[in-house]
């Protein structure tokens, strides 16, 4: 939409720079109007690997993460938790709430789903406390962050 930088942006600015392979990232979740297709073309065209969340739902938490699996493959792989991906019911404290995400059970599915993965680094974005008073937002981004750690100190201990 003419701006460079956004913050719905960074895997493609990641890739425009060569910090980042498009054809080992996939997307989970995905939903949400747009006012243009231009980010989801770019995915397809560099060969990112993008779930939206109907397709999500079609397919099932298994087979969601047997292909995130099979994108990120062994190679060293980074993983990237965006707050948002969960419902409003879960965590309205973010930026760009949209209805029809995953439960917190559901991400804590996907995210154990990641066990044994190459993992390098992990980090959860867009939590915004000032928009969340009753708290959950935050607990549910500390939640997920708990689990990547376990994932990354699990990934170290397997590499030593």
């Amino acid at each position: 939409m003419g701006s460079t930088f956004s913050h719905g942006a960074p895997f493609r600015r990641a890739v425009e720079e060569n910090l980042l392979d498009p054809t080992r990232t996939v997307q989970i979740g995905i939903r949400g109007a747009q006012n243009s297709t231009e980010g989801w073309d770019y995915s397809h065209e560099t060969g990112m690997r993008v779930l939206f969340m109907d397709e999500c739902i079609r397919l099932g938490l298994d087979a969601v993460i047997a292909e995130a699996r099979r994108v990120v493959g062994e190679g060293p792989a980074y993983l990237s938790f965006d707050i948002d991906s969960l419902d409003p019911a879960f965590a309205p404290g973010t930026g760009t709430p949209e209805v029809g995400g995953f439960t917190t059970a559901e991400a804590l599915v996907l995210l154990r789903g990641m066990r044994g993965l190459n993992l390098i680094g992990g980090d959860v974005v867009e939590v915004a406390p000032p928009y969340d008073p009753s708290g959950i937002t935050a607990l549910a981004g500390a939640t997920m962050m708990y689990e990547i750690l376990c994932l990354l100190a699990e990934a170290v201990a397997v590499r030593e």
